[in-house]
């Protein structure tokens, strides 16, 4: 057995180790054929015989074990040093970097909305009850408070759930008319192929004098903003109840994968929802002390877009660091 021991501590790679780990251990490897020698030997024989073989056995082991943790070492030893780069050294060949598909979505829908004459308002990411709910027409225990799962702090403090608190903000602290947009991360306690707990948001908001604003100004403006992102698609509007708009829709574009002649990602119906608006309910407008107004809002979710747009199939991925996906943005 001695040149096998010689054998291991000269293996220069793992998958030479492997080999010799078949020789000794394998179906006809040596043990083997030295266990079936016990066959043919005498009951005396045979307890000395199987106490050898399982001695040579277990330090042979002990030996394969011990050497393939300094052989596994010393490749990642070399691996990592042909892989090393020296951060501090000016590269000419440097690629120039590239937003992440999600800025890169956001920047486009910030820039048609500034054309639009919108002004950009930001807010706080800790909100407080009233602004996120309550002025919203969404009062404790009101059943549509379900439809987002939210993170509470002390105090009736909690991260926001939309970006709609900051057009509170905005109407409580300026007078009409109002013309805005609202873009940031907003967050809710969900996970999975369609949701994660952080995403963003653009919502929209114009106030005006009574009778100065209609569903008809929304619904150009909507439909000409959705052309702007996807190019040539259908649009239509759908019947929907939103707490703080009434009435309130929800807008559907033909499917940018099928063309509207029905897939797996439409669930064969040719149409994929991308938004909901309407009408500013009243009791918005009451809780912020406006009178003799009227106004239209919108929000849209960044990341459905950019999963539309470069047809992504997980929206996780967006937020994995994946490099082979975020080198195809470049």
């Amino acid at each position: 057995m001695k040149e096998w021991y010689d054998s291991i501590k000269e293996a220069q790679s793992v998958d030479k180790l492997e080999e010799i780990r078949i020789a000794i251990f394998g179906k006809k490897g040596v043990l083997a054929v030295e266990f079936a020698k016990m066959k043919s030997a005498s009951n005396e024989e045979k307890a000395q015989l199987a106490k050898d073989l399982n001695t040579y056995k277990s330090s042979l082991m002990n030996e394969l074990t011990a050497r393939k943790i300094i052989l596994q070492t010393l490749e990642l030893q070399e691996l990592m040093k042909a892989q090393a780069i020296d951060v501090s050294l000016f590269s000419a060949t440097s690629e120039t970097g590239a937003l992440h598909p999600v800025m890169e979505t956001m920047d486009r829908i910030v820039e048609y909305f500034s054309a639009m004459n919108f002004s950009i308002k930001t807010g706080n990411m800790v909100e407080d009850d009233f602004n996120n709910f309550e002025a919203l027409n969404l009062p404790k225990y009101h059943p549509a408070r379900d439809m987002q799962d939210t993170f509470y702090f002390k105090d009736e403090l909690l991260l926001r759930t939309h970006t709609s608190p900051v057009q509170i903000r905005t109407m409580m602290n300026t007078k009409p008319p109002i013309r805005m947009i609202a873009p940031g991360a907003v967050f809710r306690r969900d996970y999975d192929l369609t949701h994660t707990p952080m995403f963003h948001q653009v919502e929209g908001l114009l106030v005006d004098e009574e009778g100065k604003v209609s569903f008809a100004n929304l619904k150009y403006i909507l439909e000409d903003f959705l052309k702007y992102m996807f190019g040539d698609v259908k649009v239509r509007f759908r019947p929907s109840f939103f707490p703080f708009t009434e009435p309130s829709a929800e807008v559907d574009i033909s499917c940018v994968f099928c063309k509207g002649e029905g897939c797996r990602v439409c669930s064969k119906t040719g149409w994929l929802e991308v938004l909901g608006c309407g009408i500013v309910d009243p009791n918005v407008f009451e809780a912020v002390k406006y009178e003799n107004v009227s106004g239209y809002a919108f929000g849209l979710g960044v990341e459905r877009f950019a999963m539309l747009i470069h047809q992504i199939g997980d929206l996780r991925a967006l937020f994995e660091g994946d490099i082979k996906l975020l080198e195809q943005f470049q």
